[in-house]
């Protein structure tokens, strides 16, 4: 059996003062990302308040993009290492991170984009003063030999 600490918290007390669905907090603490202080008697998992830290540094983390991998990599380092400095391993995952949400952010302006070319190009379709239809080979006699070469 576990002394259990004056302060240890089942999961469920953990995930209402966090707001962390019980669900993530085990799947965060079965990945090493939360501090724990064992099991109780009846084999709940217990957790002291440094499990409130832990909580907080992982959601800060995933507000900026890190993948619970990218966390969980860090984490190891971070308690196999402690006398190393860890500023420097965060920062060269954040500048991936940097780079994988600047792709993303390109690729919703090509979408945008498409969207600007679709809207224009169909703008009277849009509107309603024309139809899809008149480009539809079963609804069209003209189909695909229409001069709009077979538009949606």
């Amino acid at each position: 059996m576990v002394a259990r600490p004056a302060r240890a918290m089942t999961i469920g007390r953990l995930a209402r003062q966090t707001g962390v669905p019980v669900k993530t907090l085990r799947a965060y603490e079965d990945l090493g990302l939360i501090y724990t202080v064992g099991r109780s008697a009846g084999n709940y998992r217990l957790f002291g308040d440094e499990a409130l830290w832990c909580v907080a540094v992982v959601g800060a983390l995933r507000d900026l993009g890190l993948t619970l991998a990218e966390i969980q990599r860090l984490t190891e380092a971070y308690l196999a290492r402690p006398g190393e400095p860890d500023g420097p391993r965060l920062s060269a995952v954040i500048a991936c991170v940097r780079a994988r949400t600047e792709a993303q952010i390109a690729e919703l302006h090509d979408r945008l984009a498409r969207i600007d070319d679709f809207e224009h190009q169909y703008a009277d379709e849009l509107a309603g003063r024309a139809d899809f239809r008149a480009c539809d080979p079963r609804f069209s006699p003209r189909g695909l030999d229409s001069p709009s070469g077979g538009r949606p």
